[in-house]
């Protein structure tokens, strides 16, 4: 009996260890290991260090090189592998247009500023810079900021019709419509967390054509500033229309093609 037990467990033993190679040998084989990704290509970049102002003179100590994915729509950029020197090269020019800190720097947003002041330098070609009055009352109560656009109104009295109805009687029309204001005062920012600015006088943006009518404007009357909507920027009458509009009324003031209100009292 003894000696057919041991042959048994030598059997069985044998066969377990056919049986536990044969099942080695039979699994999978360990799956090969995935490839790393590629480093995604980047080039250098030169970008604004700290925000930037509108105005504001530049200097190396605001600009500094930061990598920039090599696929991405670089062309306005200026790569240092293309221009090298560009943070002493671009010293002394003066921001046309704000930088956000990170904001790649555009040469288009910036303007030589030898010789003249800031607002000579920021002012776009072709365009004039008219400063007037204004009051919490006629500013829309100090809410109106630099690079914000506003309408210009001009209140005035109607000398004809009084004639015709023995009143006093007032007009007020829209004579110029999404104006881009320069400064508020001498403010061309909203600086150190400024909401509002209230000043005295407001610089505005204007064609030749529309100072000539700021002016005759304010010989006959007070002007006022309306302040648009964000989202109503560039939907006003445009500028150009001020070339080829005929129409004028009684006091040669160019009219732009909007409702004038007339109040008696």
């Amino acid at each position: 009996m003894k000696a057919a037990r041991i042959v048994v467990l030598t059997v069985a033993l044998a066969a377990g260890g056919v049986a536990a190679m044969l099942a080695g040998r039979s699994g999978k084989a360990p799956a090969p290991k995935v490839a790393s990704k590629a480093a995604v290509a980047s080039v250098d970049v030169l970008v604004a260090k700290s925000d930037i102002n509108i105005g504001q003179k530049i200097t190396p100590a605001l600009l500094a090189w930061q990598a920039w994915p090599e696929s991405a729509k670089t062309g306005n950029f200026i790569r240092r592998k293309e221009h090298p020197d560009a943070m002493e090269g671009l010293s002394g020019l003066i921001a046309r247009g704000p930088f956000v800190n990170g904001e790649p720097i555009r040469r288009e947003k910036l303007v030589q500023g030898k010789g003249s002041g800031y607002m000579a330098a920021i002012l776009p070609k072709g365009m004039r810079a008219v400063s007037i009055s204004v009051s919490p009352e006629t500013g829309a109560s100090g809410f109106i900021l630099p690079n914000d656009h506003v309408d210009v109104i001009l209140t005035r009295r109607d000398r004809a019709a009084e004639k015709a109805t023995g009143t006093e009687v007032h007009t007020s029309e829209t004579i110029l419509s999404d104006v881009r204001v320069l400064a508020i005062d001498q403010t061309v920012t909203d600086k150190d967390g400024k909401k509002t600015v209230v000043g005295k006088t407001a610089t505005l943006e204007l064609m030749p054509k529309q100072v000539e009518t700021i002016e005759l404007s304010r010989q006959i009357g007070s002007l006022s500033l309306a302040l648009r909507s964000i989202a109503d920027v560039g939907n006003g009458v445009p500028k150009s229309v001020s070339n080829s509009r005929k129409e004028h009324d009684a006091i040669n003031v160019v009219r732009f093609g909007v409702t004038t209100t007339t109040t008696a009292r």
